[in-house]
């Protein structure tokens, strides 16, 4: 019997990649729009990435944090799944209150694409000081213009700019945004632009 050389050959391995996305940058590697890419900044100016490479469940512009990339599509489905909990620091205007994480943790009215969305239950707390994070190039606001605190919220669900929409919905607009986890996986002590790749053990279980 002959046996196809095909079927004995191993298959290729995915890599996946833990990143430390600083603000300012898109969440991508090209875009189809000319004055785009002349002037935005895009991941790949901070590691070279093998090709077939995706982001998974993107942060937008402005935001920072933890960042998962795979070229594996079944991983990027399973993170996008609402089975997998992203936790975020949120640095809002204004001091929070009770009530305003009550409202967060029932879910809050909010709009995607023109249309009316409520979030589901989420994980809402006030963090009693401001977490140690690496600095911005330039403060986001000056201290003379109002207090700001901050809180976390852990969400199983991904909208476009969804934890800013939640915290303008109960009157605190996030001044910044930081994603500190992704399921299992943590910003830790990963430097803004920093990439860590991940062994297959690392992402086995899901």
């Amino acid at each position: 019997m002959t046996i196809d050389p095909s079927l004995t050959e191993p298959t290729e391995l995915h890599r996946h990649f833990l990143l430390h996305k600083p603000a300012g940058y898109l969440s991508q590697f090209i875009s189809a729009f000319p004055r785009e890419a002349r002037l935005k900044r895009f991941l790949g100016e901070l590691y070279d990435f093998p090709p077939g490479t995706m982001a998974v469940g993107r942060l937008d512009e402005d935001s920072e944090g933890l960042l998962l990339l795979t070229t594996d599509g079944r991983l990027s489905e399973a993170v996008r799944s609402h089975h997998i909990e992203k936790e975020y620091y949120a640095q809002v205007d204004g001091l929070v209150t009770d009530d305003a994480l009550a409202q967060l943790r029932q879910g809050v009215a909010i709009s995607i694409q023109g249309k009316a969305y409520r979030t589901g239950p989420c994980l809402a707390r006030g963090l009693a000081q401001a977490p140690d994070l690496a600095p911005r190039a330039r403060p986001v606001r000056d201290d003379r213009h109002g207090p700001t605190s901050w809180l976390s919220l852990t969400l199983t669900e991904g909208k476009f700019r969804q934890v800013r929409k939640m915290t303008a919905a109960v009157g605190l607009p996030t001044l910044r945004l930081v994603r500190v986890r992704i399921g299992p996986w943590h910003l830790g002590d990963l430097a803004p632009g920093q990439v860590q790749e991940l062994a297959v053990a690392d992402v086995a279980l899901l």
